[in-house]
């Protein structure tokens, strides 16, 4: 039997991903892109976008591209979209991984999806580089500074780069893994065109708007997971709004994030909505900005 939605069919692009999404930044210049919740560090749309192509070229120049995994262990920072963008961009597959696994749980994902290079902050480097010597990872880069790491900066060159030809139908672009209930967790091969089409079809509910550009959104669900991965990294991005991230989810900074930027949109889960319902310390802020949870 065939199931089919109650809305109506909508087109996909052939594009690939970053390519899809690279072509709606232009348009955005100099406006706030990603905002570093805790200390507010800033990338514009421009220069979003010439990160992720100069990650593409450094990725390029290593010998990094198509049939390639790199991982990536980090909580939500503005150049965990960067680093994204760069490794789809160069052709290769981004493997996303809880940040807060334990070092058999990280081997255990980056043995199963073959990855080549690791990439994570420095507060998690004991992990990531206890689990790199156990499964062969050639390389392992960090956001920022760590002894034993080599910066993300040094990806970042400034030169073309020869990146391989995209087969949005075939390639696989991501590669997140399952939670594990029933068994270890399970990687999910979704293709440039997979999430491409997840993107339309989020942006073609009738009489509804997900997201617009004039929207600021606050990251605080994991880019790790396909929910904060797609409906806030990515669709924030292809429409234009801001997105201020939150490498954790802490209930004073949360209210203090939406009140000074003045979020519109901000997507929970049940556990922080009951917490905002309850709590009386939010009576003490102002968010009169937010026009939907």
């Amino acid at each position: 039997m065939i199931f089919k939605s109650p809305y109506p069919s909508v087109d996909i692009p052939t594009d690939d991903l970053p390519s899809f999404v690279l072509k709606h930044l232009a348009a955005y210049g100099d406006k706030p892109a990603l905002i570093d919740g805790p200390t507010g560090r800033t990338l514009s749309y421009a220069k979003l976008a010439a990160m992720i192509n100069m990650t593409a070229a450094g990725l390029a120049q290593r010998g990094f591209g198509k049939g390639d995994v790199f991982a990536i262990l980090s909580p939500n920072i503005p150049e965990y979209a960067v680093a994204f963008h760069g490794i789809a961009l160069s052709g290769g597959t981004v493997t996303t991984l809880n940040p807060l696994y334990t070092v058999d749980e990280v081997v255990h994902q980056l043995k199963d999806a073959g990855a080549k290079y690791l990439l994570t902050i420095p507060m998690f480097m004991e992990t990531a580089t206890a689990a790199a010597e156990r499964c062969g990872i050639e390389e392992v880069f960090v956001f920022g500074e760590a002894e034993g790491a080599t910066p993300f900066a040094a990806l970042l060159i400034q030169e073309d780069a020869d990146l391989p030809s995209i087969d949005a139908a075939e390639d696989i672009v991501v590669l997140p893994y399952s939670s594990g209930t029933t068994g270890l967790p399970k990687g999910v091969m979704l293709t440039h065109r997979n999430i491409v089409a997840n993107l339309v079809q989020s942006d073609n509910i009738p009489d509804y708007d997900l997201m617009n550009d004039d929207d600021v959104v606050v990251g605080v669900l994991p880019f790790f997971h396909i929910y904060g991965m797609v409906v806030i990294m990515n669709m924030a991005l292809i429409k234009g709004a801001t997105i201020v991230t939150m490498p954790r989810f802490d209930l004073v900074q949360y209210l203090e994030l939406v009140q000074t930027h003045k979020v519109t949109r901000t997507n929970l889960v049940p556990p922080v909505l009951v917490a905002l319902g309850k709590h009386p310390i939010v009576d003490n802020y102002d968010l009169s900005s937010v026009k939907e949870l």
